[in-house]
C-alpha cells in the first residue's frame, strides 16, 4: 500500500473515532435523567477512596516528631532544687543510652504559656506551680531495641528519690503511625473494592444499551460489520461514564474539602501545628479522570464483549 493510501485510511480511522466518542456523548446527554443518576452512582462511589486518600495523606503530613518518640519526660518533686536536678541531669548524662536535659519551672512556665496561648490567666498565679523537668532521649546501641531502653529507663527513674512521676512518651505515637499505616492499607483496599464497583454499574448500563439497540446490532452484524465497529460506540458511553463520574468525585469532594479545610486548620494550629491542607494536585486530578475513564471503558467492553460473543455462537442477540 502507497503512502498516500495509509494517510488517507489513517484520517479515515481519526475521523469514525472522533464521531464515534462525541456521538456517544450526544447520547448519553439525550438521555439526562438515566446519565445523570449513573453519573451519581459513580461520583458518589469515586469520591468516598479519594477522600480517605487525601485524609491519610495529610496526616502523614503532621509533624509527629517521629525523633522524639522515645523520649522520657521525669517530672521531679516540688521540694526538689535546681542544684538537685542538675545533679541527677549529670546522673542520668552518665548512664549508658541516655542523654538528659533539665527545663526550669521559669522555663517551663514559658514553653506552656506560648503553646497554650493562656497568657493572662497564668499571671494570676503567685507562685510558679511548676516543678523541675528533666526530658531524657535515649540512645540505643547498635542492634539494642529502643522500647527495651525505655523501659530500663523508665525503671530505674521510677526509684530515684527526686522522681515524682515518669512520663513515656512514645507509646500513643506508635499507636498513631499503626493507625496511619492501618488507614494507607484502607486506601487501597476501598479503591480496589470501589474500582470494582464502577466496572460493576457502568457494565450493568451498557448492558441495557446492548440491550435496546438489539435490532440495531444484529442488523450491523448480518451486513458484515465487524466486531470493533460494533463495540466501538459502546466503549465511548462507558469511557464518559467513567470520566463523568470522575468528573463529579472531583466536584463532591473538593466541595466536601473546602467547607472543612478552615475549621480542621484552625483546630490543629489549635495544638500547635502550623498545617494547610494538601489536596490532589493537577497531577493526581488528572490521575483521577484517567482512572474514571479507563473503568468506564474496561466495563463497557465486558459488557458488549458478553454479546458479541453470542451473537458470534448462536447468530442472534437475546433479549433481556
Amino acid at each position: 500500500m502507497s503512502l498516500s493510501g495509509v494517510r488517507r485510511r489513517s484520517r479515515s480511522w481519526g475521523r469514525r473515532q472522533l464521531f464515534s466518542l462525541f456521538s456517544s456523548l450526544g447520547t448519553l446527554l439525550s438521555h439526562r435523567v438515566g446519565t445523570l443518576m449513573t453519573v451519581m452512582v459513580l461520583g458518589i462511589a469515586m469520591a468516598l477512596p479519594i477522600g480517605l486518600y487525601i485524609t491519610v495523606k495529610n496526616l502523614h503530613a503532621l509533624d509527629l516528631q517521629q525523633e522524639q518518640w522515645g523520649n522520657l519526660t521525669v517530672f521531679l518533686k516540688t521540694n526538689v532544687g535546681e542544684q538537685q536536678a542538675r545533679a541527677l541531669q549529670r546522673t542520668i548524662d552518665q548512664e549508658p543510652g541516655a542523654r538528659a536535659e533539665a527545663i526550669s519551672p521559669e522555663a517551663g512556665m514559658e514553653q506552656f504559656r506560648q503553646a497554650s496561648g493562656f497568657g493572662q490567666a497564668l499571671d494570676m498565679f503567685e507562685e510558679n506551680p511548676l516543678p523541675w523537668v528533666i526530658v531524657v532521649t535515649p540512645e540505643p546501641a547498635e542492634g539494642e531495641e529502643l522500647q527495651t531502653v525505655v523501659l530500663r529507663l523508665e525503671a530505674w527513674l521510677q526509684q530515684r528519690e527526686e522522681t515524682d512521676l515518669v512520663q513515656v512518651d512514645f507509646k500513643w505515637l506508635q499507636r498513631l503511625a499503626g493507625l496511619l499505616e492501618l488507614g494507607d492499607a484502607l486506601v487501597s483496599v476501598l479503591t480496589v473494592l470501589f474500582s470494582l464497583a464502577a466496572v460493576v454499574v457502568i457494565s450493568n448500563t451498557i448492558r441495557m444499551d446492548v440491550a435496546n439497540r438489539s435490532e440495531e446490532i444484529q442488523v450491523l452484524s448480518l451486513v458484515g460489520a465487524g466486531n470493533g465497529f460494533i463495540r466501538q460506540p459502546f466503549l465511548y458511553s462507558g469511557f464518559w461514564y467513567g470520566l463523568l463520574g470522575a468528573l463529579l468525585a472531583l466536584l463532591l469532594f473538593n466541595l466536601c474539602l473546602y467547607f472543612i479545610s478552615q475549621p480542621l486548620e484552625r483546630l490543629l494550629d489549635a495544638y500547635g501545628n502550623s498545617f494547610t491542607v494538601v489536596n490532589l494536585g493537577v497531577g493526581g486530578f488528572l490521575f483521577v479522570l484517567l482512572c474514571g475513564g479507563l473503568l468506564g471503558f474496561i466495563g463497557a467492553w465486558i459488557s458488549v464483549q458478553r454479546y458479541l460473543n453470542q451473537i458470534n455462537s448462536s447468530g442472534s442477540l437475546a433479549r433481556f
